[in-house]
C-alpha cells in the first residue's frame, strides 16, 4: 500500500520467530445476501456547484505541507504535493470515486478491457480521440512503451521506488490504429487498471537521465487541464497555469499557487488573505466555526484608550495600596502584551468570517501498530491480549464525534467502508474483553501480582510521586466515569486532524517534560520496582488490574510517538489506549520523539514496541498493501527484509492469499480473497485498524468545487469561485477581485 512521506525504506534487522498457533477465522460477512461492503461514512465536502455558476478566471491559493523534491511520482522522495500536481497536469487512465473504486477516466480513454486471458492475458486501450500532450502530440503507444520500459525493473539505471504490475508486462504494442494500444501480461494482472496513471510522456519514461534528473523540478510536457508554470523553492510554492491545449472542459481557474504553509501558520495565512483553502486541525476548525457565528455585541473596549485607562486605575491602586510601583508597571506591560493577543486574534476571527469548514473522512485510517519482531510482543498471545484490552469504539468516538464526524471503528486492513474490498473482519481477533484478555498473558506466562527483581536507578524519584498501585486505582476510578464524555472532551479539545502520517502525524505538539532526551516520561503507573508485591504475598484486592510480571521482569512496553505540530490527537488516543491497557496489568512507557526521525529511527528500524500511524486505502488492495503485510523474508546478509512491514508480522498464508488475489481476475473471487487475508491480519495482531482519519479543510465561502475531497479525486478544472449572482446574501467578504472580477 502505498505510503506517502514514510521516508527510507525500513532498516533490515534480524528475525524473530512468531509463535504459531490456531486461529478460528470467521466465515465471511461477503457469503450473506448484504453486500458487506456498505457507504462510505463520510461523503465528500466540496461545495458542489454548477459550471455556469463559477466565475471564469481567478487564482486558487492552496496551502500543502511542502514544495515536492521532485514531479516524478514513482521516485523514493515523491510525496502528497507531487501526486497532487500529477493528478492536475498529468494523463491517468482512472481515477477514484467517491466510494474508493478505481473508474474509467473518459478524458483520456475512450475504453479498456481484457480481451484474452489464455494463453495470455491481453488489455486493449482505446484512447480518446483529442488527447494530445501539450507540444501537441497524440498521446499514444511510444508513452505507454516507454513507461513499461522505465517502471518494469529491468533496467536498474532508472531510480524507480515501485514498479508492481508494469514487472508483469510482456510487451506493449500499437493497435489497429494510433489510438489504440495493446498490452501483454505474461503473468495474470488483476489490478492492471493501477497502471498508467498518471502516464508521463515519452520524453520523461525514455531515457534514464531523463527520468532521473528531468523530471525532478520541471515538466516541459504535460496533458491535463492544468500545466506546471513554475516552481519556486524560494517563494515556497509551485504555480499551475491553466492548459489552453486542454481538450476537455476548460479549466475555471487561471491559476493554482501550491503554497507550502505549516500547519500552525496555516489559520494566519488564511486570516491575512494568503490562502483560499487549507487542510487544518480540529483547534484551526473550532475558531472558523466560531467566526461564522453571530456577535453578540458585547466585545470589551481594546485599543489605546482602554489600554490608558486600565494602566492609570492600576498604577494609582498600587501607589495607594503601598505595593511597588515598578511591579505594577511590569503587570501593566503583561497586561498590554495580552490585549495585542487579543485584538490580533478578534481581528484574524473577524477575517476568518469569510471561510467555512469543510469536513469528510480520509481515504486512510490510523492503527496501532505491534512490534512482533521481539520482545513481549513477538509472542502472540500477547499481542492478542494487547488488541482484546482495547475498546475500539471508545478510540473513534474520542477523536470524531468531538467533530461532527461518523464514529465507527475500521473493521478491515485492506479497503474501507464503501469500497468494494471492505468486510468488517474483526471478528477473527474477537471482541474487546479484559478477562480473556488477561487468560491469553496469564498463557504467554504473564502473571498479576509476579516478583519484580530490583533495578538500581540514576536518577531519585520525584517527590510526590505516586505508587503504581495508587494510580492505577485513580485510574480505574476515572475509567468508571461516562467514558463518552471524557471521550468527546479529550479527543475534541486536543485532537489533531492530522494525526497519522504517512503523515504519521501528517500532524502543536509539545515536548513531555523529558522529551528533550529523547527518552519520554512513564504513563500510565509506570511503577517503580517496589511497587510490586514479593513471591507469596497474597494478592491485592484490585488483583484483576494488577501488574502482570515474568522472570522477574513487569510488562512495560514502549509506546513511541511523533511530537510535531498536529500530534495532539495521537497523544489523546495513546493515553486511552495506555489506559485500557493497564486495566490487565500492561504498563506502557510513552516517548515523543521528533517528528523527522520518528519512521526513520523508530518506526522503520523497529525501535518500539506499541506506535500509532496511518496507512492510506486504495483501490487496488491486493498490489498496494502486498508490501505493507508480507512476511519479513532474511536477506542475502542475514539481516530481515520487512518491505513496508513495519510490524514485522507476517505469515505464509497471508502472503498465498495477496498471490491469489492479485492474479484472480474475477471480481467477486478477488473481493473474498482479500477479505480471508484481511481476517487472517487481524488475527495474527500485528496491526489494530482504529478509526479512519479526520478530514478537515478551510475555504473561502465562495470556492466551489474543492474542500473535503474524501475518496474521490478532485476534478482541477471544475474547481473556481462563485459568481456574485450565484453567491446568494453571505457572499465572502474577504474574496479576492481577481477571482471574482471575471464574472459575466
Amino acid at each position: 500500500m502505498s505510503h506517502d512521506g514514510i521516508g527510507p525504506r525500513a532498516v533490515l534487522r534480524s528475525v524473530a520467530l512468531l509463535t504459531a498457533g490456531v486461529l478460528t477465522v470467521p466465515a465471511l460477512a461477503g457469503c450473506g445476501s448484504e453486500d458487506p461492503a456498505g457507504k462510505p461514512l463520510a461523503g465528500a465536502d466540496v461545495a458542489d456547484a454548477d459550471r455556469s455558476d463559477i466565475a471564469d478566471g481567478g487564482t486558487l491559493r492552496w496551502a500543502v505541507d511542502t514544495v515536492p523534491d521532485t514531479l516524478n511520482t514513482f521516485q523514493a522522495d515523491a510525496d502528497t504535493t507531487t501526486a497532487r500536481i500529477a493528478e492536475a497536469v498529468l494523463p491517468s487512465m482512472y481515477r477514484t470515486d467517491g466510494r474508493g473504486r478505481a473508474v474509467r477516466n473518459p478524458d483520456y480513454l475512450a475504453s479498456a478491457e481484457v480481451v484474452d486471458t489464455e494463453p495470455k492475458q491481453v488489455v486493449v486501450y482505446k484512447l480518446a480521440q483529442q488527447a494530445v500532450w501539450s507540444d501537441g502530440r497524440e498521446i499514444g503507444a511510444a508513452d505507454f512503451a516507454a513507461q513499461w520500459r522505465a517502471l518494469s525493473g529491468k533496467d536498474t539505471a532508472y531510480w524507480t521506488a515501485r514498479n508492481a504490475g508494469y514487472d508483469r508486462i510482456e510487451k506493449v504494442e500499437r493497435g489497429k490504429n494510433d489510438l489504440e494500444i495493446k498490452v501483454t501480461f505474461d503473468r495474470p494482472y488483476a489490478d492492471w487498471k493501477s497502471l498508467f496513471s498518471p502516464l508521463y510522456p515519452k520524453e520523461v519514461m525514455g531515457s534514464p537521465d531523463s527520468f532521473n534528473d528531468g523530471a525532478r523540478k520541471k515538466l516541459k510536457v504535460t496533458a491535463g487541464p492544468f500545466t506546471v508554470d513554475k516552481v519556486d523553492t524560494e517563494e515556497d510554492e509551485v504555480v499551475l497555469a491553466r492548459n489552453p491545449r486542454w481538450w476537455g472542459s476548460p479549466a475555471k481557474l487561471q491559476k493554482i499557487v501550491l503554497r507550502a504553509v505549516p500547519h500552525d501558520k496555516r489559520v494566519s495565512a488564511l486570516s491575512d488573505g494568503t490562502l483560499d483553502l487549507a487542510e487544518i486541525d480540529p483547534e484551526a476548525a473550532r475558531r472558523i466555526t466560531a467566526a461564522a457565528l453571530p456577535q453578540d455585541g458585547n466585545t470589551p473596549l481594546m485599543g489605546p484608550e482602554a489600554d490608558r485607562s486600565a494602566a492609570d486605575a492600576l498604577r494609582s491602586w498600587a501607589v495607594a495600596n503601598g505595593s511597588d510601583e515598578d511591579a505594577a508597571d511590569e503587570e501593566i506591560s503583561a497586561r498590554r502584551k495580552l490585549r495585542k493577543k487579543a485584538e490580533k486574534y478578534a481581528r484574524q476571527q473577524k477575517a476568518l468570517g469569510g471561510f467555512e469548514v469543510r469536513r469528510s473522512l480520509e481515504p486512510a485510517y490510523t492503527q496501532l501498530a505491534l512490534n512482533g519482531a521481539e520482545g513481549p510482543l513477538s509472542d502472540e498471545r500477547v499481542r492478542r491480549a494487547v488488541a482484546r484490552a482495547l475498546d475500539r469504539e471508545e478510540i473513534a468516538k474520542a477523536v470524531l464525534k468531538p467533530l461532527g464526524l461518523p464514529a465507527e471503528p475500521v473493521g478491515s486492513h485492506l479497503a474501507l467502508s464503501g469500497q468494494a474490498a471492505y468486510a468488517d473482519s474483526s471478528g477473527a481477533l474477537g471482541t474487546p474483553d479484559a478477562k480473556e484478555a488477561r487468560a491469553l498473558l496469564s498463557d504467554a506466562g504473564w502473571v498479576p501480582g509476579g516478583p519484580v527483581k530490583e533495578e538500581k536507578k540514576d536518577a531519585k524519584k520525584d517527590e510526590g510521586e505516586e505508587a503504581a498501585g495508587s494510580e492505577a486505582d485513580t485510574e480505574d476510578e476515572d475509567a468508571s466515569g461516562d467514558s463518552e464524555g471524557s471521550g468527546e472532551s479529550g479527543g475534541g479539545g486536543e485532537g489533531e486532524g492530522d494525526d497519522g502520517t504517512y503523515i504519521v502525524g501528517e500532524d502543536d505538539g509539545k515536548a513531555p517534560q523529558d522529551s528533550g532526551t529523547g527518552t519520554g516520561r512513564l504513563k500510565k503507573g509506570g511503577a517503580p520496582a517496589g511497587a510490586y508485591a514479593p513471591q507469596g504475598t497474597a494478592a491485592p484486592a484490585r488483583a484483576d488490574t494488577a501488574p502482570v510480571a515474568k522472570d522477574g521482569k513487569a510488562l512495560v512496553l514502549r509506546f513511541v510517538l511523533p511530537s510535531g505540530p498536529g500530534s495532539k490527537t495521537l497523544e489523546t488516543v495513546a493515553d486511552r489506549i495506555a489506559t485500557m491497557l493497564e486495566r490487565i496489568g500492561i504498563r506502557t512507557d510513552i516517548s515523543k520523539v521528533d517528528n523527522d526521525s520518528y519512521f526513520k529511527d523508530h518506526i522503520a528500524s523497529g525501535d518500539f514496541d506499541l506506535a500509532l500511524y496511518s496507512w492510506p486505502a486504495t483501490a487496488f488492495p491486493a498490489t498496494d498493501a502486498r508490501p505493507v503485510y508480507s512476511k519479513p523474508v532474511p536477506a542475502a546478509d542475514g539481516s530481515l527484509n520487512v518491505e513496508q512491514n513495519w510490524t514485522r508480522v507476517g505469515t505464509d498464508q497471508v502472503d498465498q492469499l495477496f498471490d491469489q488475489a492479485v492474479a484472480t481476475l474475477d471480481d467477486s473471487e478477488r473481493r473474498d480473497l482479500i477479505r480471508k487475508a484481511d481476517s487472517r491480519i487481524w488475527a495474527a495482531a500485528g496491526s489494530i485498524p482504529l478509526y479512519q482519519r479526520p478530514q478537515l479543510v478551510a475555504a473561502r465561502e465562495t470556492l466551489a468545487n474543492a474542500g473535503a475531497f474524501g475518496f474521490a479525486t478532485p476534478v482541477y478544472e471544475d474547481m473556481g469561485f462563485l459568481k456574485k449572482s450565484a453567491q446568494g446574501p453571505q457572499g465572502s467578504p474577504g474574496a479576492k477581485d481577481d477571482a471574482s472580477a471575471a464574472e459575466d
